[in-house]
């Protein structure tokens, strides 16, 4: 029904705090100059404004979501507590979802570039 909003509210949440991340972000070290806190949020971002517009999109190809005021057809069938039941578990637990698959992606992101960081000091021991 409306789960959608879930994600895309924290999406919005997640789009302004990169903005304002991006005008003033400055590297912490030289392996991380490659990608800042700021373009790993963008990430974030791209993932829950993707997933929403598919839900969305699915939600209106179902006819739950239409092109006139109340926009939602369980507010207009009078299903509101049944509607915002929805968002509590399945968008939060979607947002969550993508939120814990973003961690996952810094998590890797940032062992990788620590990798060549390391090859390269055991390589000077060596020598």
């Amino acid at each position: 029904m409306a789960c959608f909003l879930v994600p895309a509210a924290e999406a919005i949440v997640t789009t302004i705090a990169s903005k304002a991340m991006n005008k003033n972000s400055t590297p912490a070290s030289e392996a991380e100059a490659q990608i800042t806190f700021g373009s790993k949020l963008n990430w974030l971002n791209n993932l829950l404004w993707g997933g929403s517009a598919l839900l969305a999109f699915e939600h209106v190809w179902h006819g739950e979501v239409t092109p006139f005021f109340p926009f939602l057809t369980a507010a207009a069938e009078g299903e509101s507590a049944e509607m915002l039941r929805e968002m509590g578990t399945v968008g939060v637990g979607m947002a969550v979802l993508v939120t814990g698959v973003w961690v996952g992606m810094v998590l890797a992101a940032k062992a990788i570039a620590k990798r060549p960081a390391k090859e390269e000091e055991a390589a000077e021991a060596e020598s």
